[in-house]
């Protein structure tokens, strides 16, 4: 079957090579800075989850002008380098990393970490949405670790049955906790982002990241339980399962003048076709992408 000019992707996805991000998602934080001025007056950065780096394009874009500015990109795997972005390929959970991070800005703490992280998704909701928050949990922790008094966090999260639970537990770190769905995020996708602005250090704790403990025995030690938290939030109750959980604001970022990101679209008779701005440094099908060039694949 041949190549028809109905281009299968979305706007944003063909929109991002023409402007030279990455990935579609830059769009993403870059409709959160415009609601929420994220990236106003800040000069530390961490970038969690970061690969391929398109969160960590727009921060260093942001940034580049701004003295002193750092920005700290983590992900498990390889990430192709970016003018005025120090990579680290790393595990967010480990002491190590934690020490990385400190040590690259000499003692101070950061102004802003973000996380667009998520794992394979299987296409059971419920599970996926228990191993996002698990992620935004291990993000969360690390955050607690650098981020200073009054600094802001932002990360990948999944709206489930159970999202009110995560909710009620960012409003114990943060004075503002507010759900966000960019324009550039297809409304047809679960996906949004929790933006946690004020953090507010909990009295007493000390946190820090040990192998041995669990995130459950983390925030247990802040006085938090079951998932829940005690306090902190607008609107709170408690129901059997013994979670506290609370309802947030909802916003919707972006002008309602962008592109839809679930439009498709048909390009014109001169369109050309795009190559991709990085191509993945360390795919799972390289392999057999190598094999392919060699002549090695045969079919059977």
């Amino acid at each position: 079957m041949g190549r028809t000019n109905k281009d299968k992707r979305d706007l944003y996805y063909r929109k991002a090579k023409e402007d030279g991000w990455r990935a579609r998602s830059a769009y993403k934080l870059l409709q959160l800075d415009q609601q929420f001025h994220l990236l106003s007056d800040i000069s530390r950065v961490v970038d969690l989850c970061a690969a391929p780096g398109s969160w960590s394009q727009v921060l260093s874009s942001k940034l580049a002008s701004r003295n002193n500015s750092k920005i700290i990109a983590v992900d498990l795997q390889p990430m192709t380098p970016i003018a005025g972005v120090t990579t680290l390929q790393a595990d967010i959970t480990h002491p190590q990393t934690l020490q990385q991070i400190r040590d690259h800005f000499e003692g101070e703490l950061a102004d802003f970490v973000c996380s667009d992280g998520a794992p394979d998704v299987t296409g059971m909701n419920d599970l996926d949405e228990y191993v996002q928050h698990q992620l935004v949990y291990a993000a969360l922790q690390l955050t607690c670790c650098i981020l200073k008094p009054g600094g802001s966090f932002v990360a990948k999260i999944f709206r489930g049955r159970d999202i009110d639970v995560m909710y009620a537990m960012m409003s114990r770190f943060f004075d503002r906790v507010v759900c966000a769905k960019p324009r550039s995020s297809r409304s047809t996708s679960l996906e949004a982002f929790i933006v946690c602005l004020g953090y507010r250090p909990i009295e007493g704790l000390t946190p820090r990241l040990d192998l041995n403990l669990s995130t459950d025995e983390f925030f247990a030690r802040a006085g938090i339980r079951g998932g829940g938290v005690f306090g902190g939030a607008d609107e709170v109750w408690e129901e059997d399962d013994g979670c506290e959980r609370c309802m947030v604001e909802f916003v919707a970022c972006g002008d309602l003048d962008d592109v839809d990101s679930d439009a498709t679209y048909r390009l014109d008779d001169n369109a050309v076709r795009l190559e991709p701005v990085q191509r993945p440094t360390a795919p799972p099908y390289k392999l057999a992408l190598d094999k392919k060039r060699k002549g090695e694949l045969a079919k059977r």
